[in-house]
């Protein structure tokens, strides 16, 4: 009987007519479309998705339902990874490309320091436009356990690495000096956001500089070592240069171009986030940065990040030493 009726609630649509089938219906074909943009075709194409129904109890279109439920269901988690995505639409914001942040989550959602700006309004990618060093966080990107892997497009005035996630850090806090996380006058800043997920570990931020290949890292208080690391090489600007993070273990490796350099540090634990630093000077002009997917090398479900900066080989900033 159930089947009877459903057949002729779709002969009733031959028509074209699509708003005589009951919403519970579109929307369990909806859910059979694949991607936002899909579901964006789709009710592009079809009022009966696209529009708010007459009628309806909801406050959008059959679109934006499916798409409310495809967030909320958490359909694109990644293992290991806390992503931050809104809880509630307003204004422009619409449950279509909330769906559509999450299909992509990695993306620079801090800004710290002067300079730096968006190039694209999906924000994986950042460039500076004037003097100095500026750093860019995937701070909705927090990787809490378990094994993660990075690559990075490598200039010699890039310095990439992990650091801790600080929600509540005020970006205004910098927004009119250059930025380093080894200025000590922002240890207090970046103290006071700590959050539980950190864990009893004491390494805060953990850098790697392409133009010499060294580590460093600190505590935000009274650690802190900058020096060689067995396998440690420099790179060339266009080198990819790949991180894995495994907080089983509590390391970060480093790959070159594919091939495996070796541990660069040890004893993480806690939560972190990707980082990438840019800088500017009168010699190369500024570096960019962008993120997207990429492969762990010999596997072939995509991981994590690659990010590019550009920018001509120079000696290791001052500033950061």
């Amino acid at each position: 009987m159930a089947d009877n009726d459903r057949a002729k609630r779709l002969k009733s649509s031959q028509d074209g007519d699509l708003s005589r089938l009951d919403s519970d219906l579109i929307t369990q074909v909806a859910s059979f479309v694949g991607t936002s943009r899909e579901l964006l075709d789709l009710a592009l194409t079809c009022k009966s998705f696209g529009w708010q129904q007459s009628g309806s109890a909801l406050n959008w279109s059959l679109a934006e339902e499916v798409a409310r439920q495809a967030v909320c269901s958490a359909q694109h988690d990644i293992e290991g990874v806390r992503i931050t995505l809104p809880q509630y639409c307003r204004g422009r914001t619409t449950w279509l490309s909330v769906l559509h942040e999450s299909e992509d989550p990695l993306k620079f959602d801090t800004l710290l320091g002067c300079g730096i700006e968006y190039e694209n309004s999906s924000r994986n990618s950042v460039r500076m436009s004037q003097r100095g060093s500026s750093t860019a966080i995937a701070s909705n990107y927090v990787m809490e356990t378990g094994i993660h892997y990075a690559e990075y497009l490598v200039s010699y005035y890039s310095v990439i690495g992990v650091v801790r996630p600080m929600p509540n850090l005020d970006p205004a806090r910098f927004s009119n000096e250059t930025f380093s996380f080894f200025r000590w006058n922002y240890y207090d800043d970046f103290l006071a956001a700590r959050t539980d997920g950190w864990g009893d570990g004491n390494v805060h931020v953990c850098l790697y500089y392409t133009n010499g290949g060294e580590v460093r890292w600190t505590n935000w208080d009274d650690v802190e070592d900058l020096g060689d690391w067995e396998g440690m090489e420099s790179c060339e600007t266009g080198d990819t240069i790949g991180m894995l993070l495994n907080l089983d273990e509590g390391t970060l490796t480093v790959y070159k171009n594919n091939r495996r350099l070796g541990v660069m540090q040890t004893g993480l634990s806690g939560s972190y986030c990707w980082h990438a630093t840019c800088w500017y000077n009168n010699d190369f002009g500024g570096s960019s940065v962008t993120i997207r997917r990429a492969n762990l090398p010999g596997h072939e479900r995509p991981s994590l990040v690659v990010v590019g900066p550009r920018g001509l080989s120079q000696p290791r900033p001052d500033a950061h030493r």
